[in-house]
């Protein structure tokens, strides 16, 4: 298999479409290009071209995992999933992954924790918390250390009741108070006892 053709991209200055015989085409960027000695007439046996099409994979993934936690902290399922959808192979993204995790640069622990503390300072319950631990595709066995010391689930539902209802006893205004508990993820028994507690405030 032999280089047919070397040209610069249109879309962006540093990305150059690699043209082979075979008619098989892959794009890099230029230090790329001057790693692997990429060149017109440059000729390859299948297994060096394998080779260097993995390696150039490998490391357009990684750039491109840099550059998406550059926006925003992951977890590493969301990585890999957003990493598939811009077009790495499933091996590529799981490769990353791993890079990534073995590097520091992920940690779902972590992460989680985030997110718990995150989500309870706003006020939600541990139904609610544990959804988007979910969405995030945090493993199950790491969410109970993540919700360690978030408590007082009781007193977090009857602080959003008070500062909602603000001394209103009307029988509708009660009944979406607590709807606004139960979207928050607080249990049914939490809502109920937070409620009780309040109308006993006002009374």
């Amino acid at each position: 298999m032999k280089i047919e053709k070397v040209s610069r991209t249109e879309k962006k200055a540093d990305k150059f479409s690699i043209l082979f015989d075979s008619g098989e085409e892959i794009r890099t960027g230029s230090a790329q290009i001057s790693d692997f000695g990429l060149y017109a007439g440059r000729e390859f046996s299948d297994s060096e071209y394998a080779e260097i099409v993995s390696e150039i994979g490998s490391r357009s993934s990684k750039t491109r995992a840099i550059r998406i936690l550059g926006n925003r902290n992951m977890s590493s399922a969301e990585i890999e999933k957003r990493l598939k959808e811009k077009g790495d192979s499933a091996e590529a993204a799981k490769k990353t992954v791993e890079w990534l995790e073995e590097n520091g640069l992920v940690n779902d622990k972590e992460y989680a924790s985030t997110i718990a503390r995150h989500y309870s300072g706003k006020g939600y319950g541990l139904a609610r918390i544990r959804d988007e631990l979910y969405k995030r595709g945090i493993p199950r066995d790491m969410w109970e250390e993540a919700l360690e010391g978030i408590d007082d689930m009781e007193e977090r539902a009857y602080e959003l009741i008070r500062r909602k209802l603000d001394g209103n006893t009307d029988k509708e205004e009660v009944k979406r108070a607590m709807g606004t508990l139960q979207r928050r993820g607080f249990s049914y028994d939490e809502s109920r006892a937070a409620m009780k507690r309040y109308m006993e405030s006002i009374n």
